[in-house]
C-alpha cells in the first residue's frame, strides 16, 4: 500500500488533477481512457459510461497500457485511492498521471451521468459496519438483559474490528463475500 510519505516523494507536477467539466469534455471527445480504481462491488453498484475497472487493492502499472491518442484519467470515489495508484503508475515510470478532483461524488454532485446497477449488493464495508454494529447492539442488549456473559460478544466484536485495522484484513468481509449475492457477476 502506498503511504503518504510515498505520495510525497513523487513530483507533484506529474500527477495532475481534473476537474469534472474538463473530464466530461474528454469523454464527449472519446480522448479518454477511464480507469476506475475502486473495488468489484463499488464499480457493479455505480460508475462513469466507459470505464474500466483496475481495483487498487491489487493495482499493478503493468495492467495500465498507453495510448496516444487518448488521456489516461483514473478516478476513484473521493480522489484518495486515484492519487495512490497515480503515484504507482508514476514509480512505474509514467510520465504524466491525471485522476479526477473529488472522485466520482464530485461527478455525481454536479449531475454528471453515471452508470447505475439498482440491484447489486451494497458495499461488504457497508455490510461489515451493519454486522458488526448489529453484533454489539445484540450484546449489549443480551448482557444488560439476560446475562453479563453477553459482553463477550460485543468484545469479540470489538477485537475482530481492531485487528482488521492493524492487519488490514477483515475476516468478516471475507466471510460477506462469500455470499451468493455477493458473488462477482
Amino acid at each position: 500500500m502506498t503511504t503518504s510519505q510515498n505520495l510525497t516523494s513523487v513530483s507533484e507536477s506529474q500527477i495532475k488533477l481534473i476537474d469534472v467539466q474538463d473530464l466530461k469534455k474528454l469523454i464527449d471527445r472519446q480522448a479518454v481512457e477511464l480507469i476506475d480504481v475502486r473495488e468489484a462491488d463499488e464499480f457493479a453498484s455505480e460508475r462513469i459510461d466507459g470505464a474500466v475497472l483496475v481495483p487498487l487493492s491489487n493495482f499493478d502499472p503493468q495492467q495500465i497500457s498507453l495510448n496516444s491518442d487518448k488521456q489516461l484519467v483514473l478516478y476513484c470515489r473521493s480522489s484518495n485511492r486515484s492519487a495512490q495508484a497515480a503515484a504507482k503508475l508514476i514509480d512505474a515510470g509514467f510520465a504524466e498521471v491525471t485522476h479526477l478532483k473529488g472522485g466520482i461524488m464530485a461527478w455525481r454532485s454536479q449531475g454528471m451521468p453515471i452508470k447505475a446497477n439498482k440491484n447489486a449488493p451494497i458495499s461488504i464495508m457497508r455490510q461489515v459496519q451493519i454486522t458488526a454494529g448489529s453484533l454489539v447492539f445484540l450484546g449489549t442488549v443480551l448482557s444488560a438483559t439476560v446475562s453479563p456473559w453477553f459482553m463477550l460478544l460485543t468484545g469479540f466484536v470489538g477485537a475482530g474490528l481492531m485487528f482488521a485495522g492493524i492487519s488490514n484484513t477483515c475476516a468478516m468481509a471475507n466471510l460477506l463475500s462469500m455470499l451468493p449475492y455477493n458473488k462477482q457477476r
